[in-house]
């Protein structure tokens, strides 16, 4: 589905090196020292630029947090994150609106064409895994639900509109159904609705539409005992307090969403990766490549401020070798 188009390798080794200069180790004495520290506050003032980033919701809070971090080390450069939804922030990226888009899902074929015909190349990074959580008031006493039940709830064809009106559930709570869920530019959307309804986009369209603000469902679920809203774990895991996160069964058992589960697969059908496509034209300028190598490089750092699931060990590694071969290493 990616479009393989080798960076100028040339200008991406020089821009690599002047990078890794800036990494000097600065030991030796007061004097070697003090001159090391001189010559890599020069480096780090001539690292500067723009990167221009937009897309998911769900990535959003990580790269926010991936450039906060980035710039308070280099404040020549200034890195600006949108939040467009993944598929509106595919659609300014294909376009050459920007450096980066955030995304989470991978790019569908008809993006992928639209990137081919602007001639943009671009490269899939994975940057943290998701347990997509499914909320609700914590006054609920319902603690599980299949992957059935959710697709009785969320379907296109789906009509119920009380928790009591759900099949086979074994709780009495006759409490109405007050859906709240992402809009269709949503990559959170285009996920579940795949993993619940069986194809990407078929759900029922009378819920409450929060459009790319997940905190608006969060407030609607917050406030209503009756309340389901579904988003990427960060928004649960920032809010555990004040939301419940239902326990999913998807033919194993009731799973919860959490690293660990995130992590080894066992949270499905709801266990995802969160991406960044850096375009090739971005990734000659080293200002990028200095922000994508400290995005993986700092990669716990990053999600841990923001409550997200960081990569596994064999997923920095296969990260690492990708931004090594996009450098020119």
């Amino acid at each position: 589905m990616i479009r393989n188009k080798w960076f100028r390798t040339a200008s991406a080794v020089a821009a690599m090196a002047f990078v890794l200069a800036a990494c000097g180790d600065g030991n030796g004495d007061n004097g070697d020292t003090t001159e090391d520290s001189e010559s890599t506050e020069e480096v780090s003032d001539e690292l500067s630029g723009n990167v221009n980033i937009d897309g998911s919701s769900t990535v959003f809070p990580l790269s926010s947090a991936a450039a906060e971090l980035f710039m308070s080390e280099n404040p020549g450069v200034q890195v600006g994150v949108a939040s467009s939804g993944t598929g509106g922030g595919f659609e300014k990226f294909c376009a050459g609106e920007t450096d980066i888009s955030d995304a989470s899902r991978p790019i569908g074929d008809d993006e992928a064409a639209a990137c081919e015909s602007n001639d943009i190349a671009y490269e899939q990074l994975t940057v943290a895994n998701d347990a997509l959580s499914v909320m609700v008031h914590p006054d609920n006493p319902v603690d599980c639900l299949t992957a059935e039940q959710l697709n009785a709830i969320w379907g296109p064809d789906s009509t119920i509109s009380s928790w009591s009106e759900i099949p086979d559930l074994d709780v009495d709570f006759d409490e109405p159904l007050d859906l709240y869920g992402p809009g269709t530019d949503s990559g959170t959307f285009d996920y579940f609705t795949d993993a619940i309804n069986g194809e990407e986009g078929a759900q029922r369209t009378d819920y409450n539409n929060i459009g790319e603000d997940d905190n608006q469902g969060l407030t609607g679920v917050q406030g209503s005992v009756g309340g389901m809203f579904y988003a990427g774990y960060t928004y649960y895991a920032e809010n555990a307090d004040t939301v419940k996160a239902l326990e999913i069964d998807g033919g194993s058992g009731c799973v919860a969403p959490s690293e660990d589960t995130a992590q080894d697969g066992s949270y499905t059908p709801l266990a995802r990766g969160l991406f960044i496509y850096p375009s090739d034209l971005a990734l000659e300028r080293p200002e990028v490549q200095a922000f994508i190598q400290y995005y993986i490089d700092n990669n716990e750092e990053i999600a841990a401020a923001v409550g997200a699931i960081p990569l596994t060990e064999e997923q920095k590694e296969t990260a690492r070798e990708q931004v090594n071969a996009l450098m020119g290493g």
